[in-house]
């Protein structure tokens, strides 16, 4: 028994001082690279950072490219068909356009309501509600209901003299609703009521 455990040969303690006289030279190199850069470990974090494959959302941190942002058009919106819809393929617009509000209304052609909007519903507020850009966003908005419902075809009528008139009937048909008539339903008096007595001043 004695004579087999001195014959065993002792393990190699070489390798081990290699390795620790490699990790001593490699951390010195790393210290004077970050004291080179004071933004040393920023870099290295940045490196180590995965990129974004193709089709995936950009990293919150990095700025959207010029076709991201040109690319969002307001017609753009997939419009999904409503869960109890009604389809009704043609039907009537009423447009009613006043000095300080733009409102939309979609309905059949019995009058049944299917769809509509107005300027504060959309989210304008004050003496906004009454620019032509909000009759805009208010017709695609009412557009978008009537459209879930499948309607293809409208009948335009227009009233009032507000400045929504003629954007609200482009923005219809921007959004891929057929016009097939537009009529002016302005209430215009045959000198019927009597006028208010005049202001002094």
């Amino acid at each position: 028994m004695a004579e087999e455990t001195k014959k065993k040969p002792a393990p190699k303690k070489e390798a081990k001082p290699e390795a620790a006289a490699e990790k001593p030279a490699a951390k010195p190199a790393e210290e004077k690279a970050k004291k080179a850069s004071p933004a040393g470990e920023a870099v290295a974090v940045a490196a180590e950072a995965p990129k974004p494959a193709e089709g995936q959302a950009p990293v919150a941190g990095a700025a959207p490219t010029a076709a991201e942002l040109l690319g969002e058009d307001a017609a753009a919106k997939k419009i999904i068909k409503a869960k109890h819809a009604k389809n009704v393929s043609a039907g009537v617009a009423n447009i009613l356009a006043t000095f300080n509000n733009t409102q939309v209304t979609i309905t059949d052609m019995h009058g049944n309501l299917i769809g509509w909007s107005s300027a504060g519903r959309v989210g304008f507020k004050g003496s906004r509600k009454s620019t032509a850009y909000a009759a805009q966003q208010v017709a695609q908005d009412a557009a978008r209901q009537a459209m879930a419902h499948g309607m293809k075809e409208v009948e335009v009528r227009v009233k009032g003299p507000g400045s929504g008139r003629e954007s609200a009937i482009r923005a219809l048909q921007a959004i891929g609703l057929e016009i097939s008539c537009i009529k002016d339903v302005t209430p215009i008096p045959h000198n019927g009521c009597r006028p208010r007595k005049k202001r002094r001043v």
